[in-house]
């Protein structure tokens, strides 16, 4: 909270640039849905940036979307492929719960909902707590591909209490921001994000 109130507004607008981008990429069949699962992730990482910003002193800026787009492009790799190891877990419960098919939403009779929605999304914030250091390290730590996992996932096995715990906090703030259909989400993004700032900072003891 001390982050986001350094701007909340810009936090706000970089949620509803993520949400609008989500929403646009997921009308295009297939080639939206693969597009979404690069593109988001990178654009994810604005929220992070916008948080070393604020404990810098500075002021979270929109320009801070695009930061990522001067990060060497092992870093950005290494951001998506953390989400895609995400997305492939959701895409496979999807599929054994609700019989929801992920890649080609348009195809399915009737949308994911009820049991199945929760579900997919609790398996995805479990599955992403081993992955959630990954772009710090990257990004901020200009550590390599293997390492940055390496990290992310002892980081984990040392901290699996207060991860799950961040991780059930996240999965609380999701599950409000999609009943108030979508809008609960333009705060539980940026909240979410400064949270596994703040967490990365304390677990590897960065001043």
């Amino acid at each position: 909270m001390r982050l986001w109130r350094h701007g909340p507004a810009t936090f706000c607008g970089i949620a509803l640039v993520i949400l609008v981008a989500n929403i646009a990429l997921s009308l295009v069949p297939l080639a939206g849905v693969v597009l979404a699962q690069i593109v988001l992730p990178l654009l994810e990482c604005g929220l992070l940036y916008a948080s070393l910003a604020a404990d810098r002193g500075d002021r979270p800026r929109l320009r801070h979307l695009v930061a990522i787009a001067s990060a060497p492009a092992r870093a950005q790799a290494a951001v998506v492929v953390a989400a895609l190891i995400v997305f492939a877990v959701e895409v496979l419960v999807a599929k054994l719960i609700g019989g929801f098919d992920m890649l080609t939403p348009a195809s399915n009779a009737e949308p994911i909902e009820g049991y199945a929605l929760i579900v997919t999304y609790a398996f995805g914030i479990v599955v992403s707590l081993p992955v959630t250091f990954v772009p710090f390290a990257v990004l901020f730590d200009a550590e390599g591909f293997r390492r940055a996992f390496a990290q992310s996932g002892a980081a984990f096995s040392r901290n699996v209490a207060p991860l799950l715990l961040y991780g059930a906090l996240s999965f609380v703030l999701l599950l409000i921001g999609l009943v108030t259909n979508g809008v609960g989400l333009l705060l539980a993004l940026p909240w979410s994000a400064a949270a596994s700032y703040a967490a990365w900072k304390d677990v590897f003891g960065v001043a």
